[in-house]
């Protein structure tokens, strides 16, 4: 899911891949991880187009489908919810935020928090 967070989740061929039912599969992955295999996939999706973003060379609906969501609204709903402010604002903002600090910190400092 990190490496191809773009494509859409399918529970069910993820679980086939571990010889797990998709039920299974999503009560361990929620033990390990702390959350839904939908709701990390969406995370994943948000921190890649904070990157986007704060790069600036791309409108808030061309990183909404560079990152795999289909929905302009459900990805800003989202989005919204776990940054707390919405990707708009968020360009706005992360240009300033990050001036001066290497990109391999950036993700850290910027990195939306639960």
């Amino acid at each position: 899911m990190d490496r191809e967070y773009a494509q859409p989740l399918d529970v069910e061929a993820l679980a086939r891949g571990v010889h797990m039912s998709a039920g299974h599969l999503s009560r361990e992955f929620r033990a390990a991880y702390g959350e839904s295999p939908y709701s990390y996939l969406m995370t994943r999706r948000i921190e890649r187009a904070m990157a986007l973003l704060r790069r600036g060379d791309l409108s808030v609906t061309e990183v909404c489908f560079e990152v795999g969501c289909s929905s302009l609204g459900t990805f800003s709903t989202r989005f919204t919810e776990l940054v707390g402010m919405s990707p708009s604002a968020y360009r706005r903002e992360a240009a300033d935020a990050t001036e001066g600090i290497p990109s391999c910190l950036s993700k850290q400092v910027t990195r939306p928090r639960r």
